[in-house]
């Protein structure tokens, strides 16, 4: 995009897409690795530490 010229905007619009769709894959791998193996999905532990995997 850069060496198209296209306006900073766009780049910076792609970057966040970017950036978001790694972050929501990391998420998803982790609440996938909890839930296979720390067991019960419903667990207090386990409903907490899935919320704050969204600050990660």
């Amino acid at each position: 995009m850069i060496d198209q010229g296209r306006p900073c905007v766009e780049l910076a619009q792609q970057l966040q897409a970017v950036e978001s769709a790694i972050r929501n894959a990391k998420q998803a791998l982790i609440h996938d690795h909890l839930d296979h193996c720390l067991g019960d999905e419903t667990s207090a532990a386990v409903v907490e530490l899935k919320a704050i995997t969204r600050y990660l």
